[in-house]
């Protein structure tokens, strides 16, 4: 597997995982506080985690297919861009268990 997969991965990740926490201030701003300009700034964020979102999901199938993910596993990250603060815990168990793998450190395995 190639570093650039495990990579924009991780971009992605932090990406919708920042915009999924601003999205969330800013509803709570919006319909909580009922701040002025907030509803702009809404449909913005709203607008950007969206369709980065479907990109993260996109990636993230990617790394997972080369991983050779079972598809529990699959789901659990493709579904870490949902919940708040979710996609930084996920990215980082992902990122420390495949950095071996991206390396080329795994064992080989012999075939008969």
């Amino acid at each position: 597997m190639k570093k650039s997969v495990l990579t924009r991965y991780r971009v992605l990740a932090y990406t919708t995982g920042v915009l999924l926490v601003l999205l969330c201030l800013s509803m709570i701003a919006k319909y909580g506080l009922d701040m002025n300009g907030a509803a702009d700034f809404t449909r913005v964020v709203a607008i950007a985690h969206g369709w980065l979102y479907v990109v993260y999901l996109v990636f993230a199938f990617d790394l997972g297919s080369k991983a050779k993910w079972p598809v529990g596993k699959q789901l659990w990250v493709l579904l870490a861009g949902t919940i708040p603060t979710a996609a930084f815990f996920v990215e980082r168990k992902i990122s420390r268990e495949l950095e071996a793998k991206v390396a080329g450190r795994t064992p080989a395995v012999a075939e008969a």
